[in-house]
């Protein structure tokens, strides 16, 4: 195997293990969290959960197996079925990544009226949105024979050369999937969380004046406690621009190398390199990596929550062992007595 392959392979490795268990402690947190499961974004988290299952559990391990045998090692049907769930997941993957910045558009721009405009039906009627979108464009490769094994990205998805006999078609399908998945979502995720953080500098601006006005009228605050309060302002005024950087950035270097690839792979007769090709379908893939900290585990609900968990684990476990010790203990003392005659 060449040297290439067998780091691509070992990133592909991580992924899978990093993503299986990040996600499924969300889905764990979610499950236990009564508070979790009735807010709205929960909704649209658990979704983009099961996709990342899902992705993980089918796709990842297939495309880690292609690596390896450089080729298919499943038929043809099988081969249709994973590639129909590479697009659906993934387009659902995406979609829920915009539904989760517009909820979050409207409870920072809108906090007195989020309760009211944003409700569990709305979620649903978005999360059903979601769905057909994703179902459509993955019916339609399929039923069309567009899905097949893909060498470049050594796994089963959309395929050019099954794609021959109609290619002026298929060129339309994936210029209008990506257009409707990546390119809105990407749109979407600039315009709500741009307004978000316009929103947040504005707030930060209001406690800076109020901070710095309390600073002066205290004269005798001691330097440190000072120092102390500017830099919480000065950390306050990042917060919000490094999370936005994240949300959106995360977004597009997991993506756009594979959905650029994508439509350069339409338009052009020149061989593309096919580790970069498998290095960008890892890149996609690694968002489901991602998605559970960038959304969930690093918010304080989800930590407390693991915590809580984490906690109740090893009390039970410390109860055991304390029951089994003693238990021990009495066994030992009655072997100790020795019979009278």
């Amino acid at each position: 195997m060449h040297i290439a392959d067998m780091a691509v392979s070992v990133f592909v490795v991580v992924i899978i293990a990093v993503s299986f268990l990040s996600n499924v402690v969300v889905l764990i947190c979610f499950l236990y969290n009564q508070e979790i499961r009735k807010q709205v974004p929960g909704l649209f988290i658990l979704n983009l959960t099961v996709c990342n299952l899902l992705l993980t559990v089918s796709n990842m391990p297939l495309t880690l197996v292609g690596l390896i045998n450089k080729g298919n090692t499943g038929g043809s049907g099988f081969c249709q079925t994973v590639g129909f769930l590479d697009t659906f997941l993934t387009t659902n993957s995406m979609l829920s990544m915009g539904a989760l910045s517009i909820d979050r558009w409207v409870a920072v721009v809108f906090p007195l009226s989020y309760h009211s405009r944003v409700r569990h039906r709305d979620a649903v009627i978005g999360l059903g949105y979601t769905w057909m979108h994703s179902l459509s464009f993955s019916t339609v490769a399929t039923c069309s024979s567009w899905v097949g094994y893909h060498h470049l990205y050594a796994s089963c998805t959309l395929c050019n050369a099954r794609a021959s006999g109609s290619r002026t078609q298929f060129i339309i399908y994936t210029v209008v999937l990506h257009s409707l998945t990546f390119l809105l979502t990407l749109i979407v995720l600039c315009v709500t969380y741009l307004k978000v953080l316009k929103v947040a500098r504005f707030h930060c601006k209001r406690i800076d004046v109020i901070t710095m006005q309390t600073l002066l009228l205290l004269v005798d605050i001691h330097p440190s406690v000072r120092q102390r309060c500017l830099d919480e302002q000065r950390q306050r005024r990042q917060r919000a621009t490094k999370k936005i950087i994240t949300f959106i950035g995360t977004f597009v270097v997991c993506f756009a190398p594979y959905v650029i690839t994508r439509i350069f792979e339409l338009f052009t007769l020149g061989q593309i390199n096919p580790h970069w090709g498998v290095l960008s379908k890892c890149l996609a893939y690694s968002k489901a990596a991602c998605d559970p900290f960038v959304y969930s585990l690093l918010r304080n609900q989800y930590r407390k929550t693991c915590s809580d968990l984490t906690n109740k684990i090893l009390k039970r476990s410390s109860f055991n062992s304390s029951a089994r010790m003693v238990e021990n203990g009495r066994a030992n003392d009655t072997n100790n007595i020795k019979p009278t005659h």
